[in-house]
């Protein structure tokens, strides 16, 4: 089993940056992908980006695509999201999952383990 913490929310203004991290502990980090979501209060989970158990292979939905990038750092344990441009729209509790599908997918039921989220407000 693999334990997974979110850091790096916060409030920032439109247009701002912020970088969250996922750092995990547990099993062995680098045998799983990674998934980072969000989710606004009555709202469905959706996802933002994932990276596969290499890196090679990346996913991101089309409203992040250019703004935000996703790393991993095995040797640390650690997957982030660098958040650039960020939008009111981007508001959200953010939460990082870890899945040993092969291939990252967008989909929040491919993924076993989950951290408690990070909450991220850009205001306008």
């Amino acid at each position: 089993q693999v334990q997974l913490v979110e850091s790096g929310g916060g409030l920032v203004q439109a247009g701002g940056s912020l970088r969250l991290s996922c750092a995990a502990s547990g099993r062995t980090f680098s045998s799983y992908a990674v998934g980072w979501f969000r989710q606004v209060s009555g709202k469905e989970r959706e996802s933002v980006a994932a990276i596969s158990r290499s890196g090679i292979n990346i996913y991101y939905a089309d409203s992040v695509k250019g703004r935000f990038t996703i790393s991993r750092d095995n040797a640390k344990n650690t997957v982030y999201l660098q958040m650039n441009s960020l939008k009111p729209e981007d508001t959200a509790v953010y939460y990082c999952a870890g899945t040993t599908v092969v291939v990252p997918v967008p989909r929040p039921a491919s993924y076993d383990y989950w951290g408690q989220g990070t909450q991220v407000t850009v205001s306008s």
